[in-house]
């Protein structure tokens, strides 16, 4: 798919803009004019994690993510419901690759029904697929 069919298709989904690397830094941008980049980092976090293989980094990994993004006051405090925020802070002393996944649920659902909407109508979108189309016209009409 050409970058122009690329930058496009990312308007089906907030998957598609997150498996981008191109998409994903535009959507990060987005979210960091509007303060709530925590999100996709917190999303990106948890993708990492899920990946993590060794035991003793599992625990460690699962603790950076607890203390940047979960406890109260955390730098980059993620706004999840208190069931969620209390049920891994109850498991995050013996973490599972799972003990994130309701957390990272609830904030990717809050990206794609709340800042992707928001993303497609900004400029930052706008400059993109612009950016793309004319690369694109450039390539096939050489003689322009």
């Amino acid at each position: 798919r050409s970058n122009a069919g690329e930058t496009m298709a990312w308007s089906e989904s907030v998957d598609t803009v997150l498996a981008n690397k191109e998409g994903l830094a535009a959507f990060r941008a987005f979210l960091k004019s509007e303060f709530s980049e925590e999100n996709v980092e917190f999303w990106l976090a948890c993708e990492d994690f899920k990946k993590t293989k060794s035991s003793t980094k599992i625990a460690s990994k699962a603790r950076k993510i607890y203390s940047d993004f979960i406890q109260a006051d955390a730098p980059k405090e993620i706004n999840i419901d208190f069931h969620t925020k209390n049920d891994i802070s109850e498991n995050i002393s013996e973490p599972t690759l799972s003990c994130f996944d309701a957390a990272q649920r609830s904030v990717y659902s809050l990206m794609a029904k709340d800042s992707f909407p928001r993303f497609l109508r900004s400029e930052v979108y706008k400059e993109l697929v612009k950016k793309h189309q004319d690369r694109n016209q450039k390539r096939w009409l050489p003689f322009l």
